[in-house]
Formats: structure tokens, sequence, C-alpha cells
């Protein structure tokens, strides 16, 4: 098997296992909430249900179509099915950045400074980016179409890698590690995923080397 057809299936493997974690927990949420069941931790956020409900549920879909678009699987052999995928991921991500910053202007003194404006400049800077994909796709340039979808996809799950190392705390002491410690461990792991994203688009932009004659 060669190296671009190992990539095919490596991205989305690897993209699909950094994002498991806060997917998986978004999808619990999209039960828990209709049925009451929220976390202490996170039942304050059940006065705007509605919101909370398609922040979970967007965050559940940009989680699963993003690797799969990034993948060049569906690109490649089933373009129509790339292009639905494309359009619900752009909803998903609109959904997301909208419905975050819905939730922050109610509770923006939840978290510390910090956490809130890296929110902030998340939720708009996703936006954003799904804008200018669609600009850039409508104006048929696929290269910055592409480079705009995976800053967009970097932004909404910035947070992931973050997983690794919270949620185990969370699984050992039952709570949710909070803190300037906790949300400055959050920004940097945000930042991580922007500059992975970032470093994507260019390593993708690098013309293929040439083939060695004997």
């Amino acid at each position: 098997m060669g190296r671009r057809s190992m990539n095919k299936i490596v991205v989305p493997a690897t993209l699909l296992f950094l994002t498991a974690i806060p997917t998986i927990m978004a999808a619990v949420r999209v039960v828990q909430i209709p049925a009451g069941t929220t976390p202490a931790d996170v039942a304050y956020l059940m006065t705007l249900p509605l919101p909370y409900w398609l922040h979970a549920a967007a965050g559940v879909a940009f989680g699963i179509i993003g690797p799969l678009q990034f993948g060049r699987v569906l690109a490649g052999r089933f373009g129509w099915l790339h292009k639905a995928l494309g359009r619900v991921f752009v909803v998903a991500g609109a959904v997301l950045g909208l419905s975050g910053l819905r939730l922050l202007l109610a509770f923006h003194g939840s978290s510390t400074w910090l956490l809130d404006a890296a929110r902030i400049t998340g939720g708009i800077a996703l936006l954003i980016a799904l804008a200018l994909a669609i600009r850039a796709i409508q104006d048929r340039d696929v290269p910055s179409h592409r480079a705009w979808m995976i800053r967009a996809y970097a932004i909404g799950v910035g947070q992931s890698l973050i997983a690794f190392i919270l949620f185990p705390i969370y699984l050992i002491t039952g709570e949710p590690p909070v803190g300037l410690l906790s949300d400055l461990t959050v920004v940097i792991s945000w930042a991580i995923s922007i500059w992975l994203g970032e470093y994507a688009i260019r390593r993708a932009a690098r013309p293929a080397p040439m083939p060695q004659h004997a």
C-alpha cells in the first residue's frame, strides 16, 4: 500500500481517535439534556436547554464528519457524498459556534476570564473560517476551501486534546478540574490544535517530490 493510500486511512482514523472523548461526551449530552439527567457540574446550563442541546448535537456531527471529509476517500470516490456531508459540516460548525456564543453570553462568569476570552475568540473565528471556506468553493478555489475547512475544524475541536488530561482526572476524582491552571491548559491545547491545522495546510501545499531515476 502506497503512502498516499495509507494517508486516506491514517488521517481520518487519527482524527477520530483524537476527538473520540469529546464527541462521545457530546453524544451522551444529546440524550441527557432532553431527559433532564445532566451531571450536577453542568446543571446550570439546563436553564437554556435548546442552545445547550444544539451545541452538543452540532459537536457530535462536527466531530464525526470532519475526519471523514479530510481523509480524501469521499472526495476521490464519492464526490456527491463529500459535497453533501460538507454542507452538513458547515451547518454543524455554524450551530456549534453560534450556540457556544449564546451560552457564553448567558454564563460568561462561570469560567475564568482567560477561558471566556478564548471561547469568544474561538467561536467568532470558527464562523469566519466557515464563511471564507464557503466563499472559496464558490470561487472554485479548492485549495483555499480545503485550508479554511481545516482551520474551522482545528478551531471547532480545539479542546479535544485536553480531554486526554482532564477526562482521566474527572474519572478519578468525580469532579471536573477548575481554576486558572486548568483553563490555561485548555487554551494551550486549543493553540496546539490550531498550529497542527496550519502545519497540515502547509504540508498539503508542498509540491510532490520528483521521482528519482537510476
